[in-house]
């Protein structure tokens, strides 16, 4: 494990450690959380899994070559320029970041993950993700015993997601203190999180819970449009991300917030 921005984690004292498969996973789903714990002083900790850059060599799919076109970015500057987007995002969040040196998945595995059904769709048996990761979550568990740690409940089932999930759970047996955040925008498709929830044994294991973000929901929209690569392709621009950020934290109200984020809490 490496930290490409080792100046960017300045408190030794994190309560509010999220795990971030992406370069812009944790803001997508909890960037209204986010916000409004560092507007009342807590400092936030983004660990962004998925944050190294290949080999200036290495191979690219021809999946991988359609990815980087979707985003508008050349393959050897992808990841340099989708982490100056992060920095600028997770700036404005008021986040603090810490980059771990580990491939995603087209980079990783570029054999294996050669389309959308694949990248969303079974972890392949041979993945050394889950090896590589289970030595870094340890090191923060133990370098911020006290802290929450927020993890995707990897609805959508982005292989990614799916291991960062599994790294967490194993993770918190050993003591380490999990939420599960919805992945956003996963989340809003029908179905999506019941059956991600059913396949994780059921609503029974988890508890939800809503956190307010009304007053933070602008500035995690301003936050998102610093993803520039990243908006077209899930949303198709920003006005179209506005507006689903809006409607679907605003379908999360509850009897003390008009807009939230909701948060899975094991039992």
């Amino acid at each position: 494990m490496s930290i490409h921005d080792a100046t960017s984690a300045r408190s030794t004292h994190y309560q509010h450690v999220l795990l971030s498969p992406h370069l812009d996973d944790a803001a997508l789903s909890c960037g209204g959380m986010i916000a409004e714990l560092t507007s009342h002083g807590h400092p936030v900790l983004v660990v962004n899994v998925c944050s190294g850059s290949p080999a200036p060599d290495a191979l690219h799919s021809s999946f991988a070559a359609d990815l980087h076109a979707r985003w508008g970015l050349p393959a050897a500057d992808a990841v340099r320029l989708r982490l100056a987007e992060d920095r600028v995002a997770l700036d404005l969040l008021g986040a603090d970041r810490h980059q771990l040196d580990l491939l995603d998945a087209i980079y990783r595995m570029p054999a294996a993950y050669v389309s959308d059904e694949r990248l969303f769709g079974a972890v392949t048996a041979d993945d050394p993700l889950l090896d590589q990761l289970r030595p870094a979550l340890a090191g923060l568990r133990q370098r911020y015993p006290g802290a929450t740690f927020y993890a995707p409940l990897a609805v959508g089932y982005h292989v990614d997601h799916q291991i960062v999930h599994r790294a967490a759970v194993e993770q918190a047996r050993l003591g380490m203190r999990v939420r599960f955040y919805e992945d956003f925008p996963y989340v809003a498709v029908a179905g999506a999180l019941e059956r991600r929830v059913h396949d994780l044994g059921g609503a029974t294991h988890f508890e939800p819970m809503v956190v307010a973000v009304e007053s933070s929901v602008q500035r995690k929209i301003t936050a998102l449009e610093a993803y520039a690569s990243q908006i077209g392709a899930l949303f198709g621009g920003n006005e179209a991300m506005a507006d689903r950020v809006t409607s679907f934290t605003a379908s999360l109200h509850s009897a003390h917030a008009t807009h939230g984020e909701r948060l899975w809490v094991p039992r």
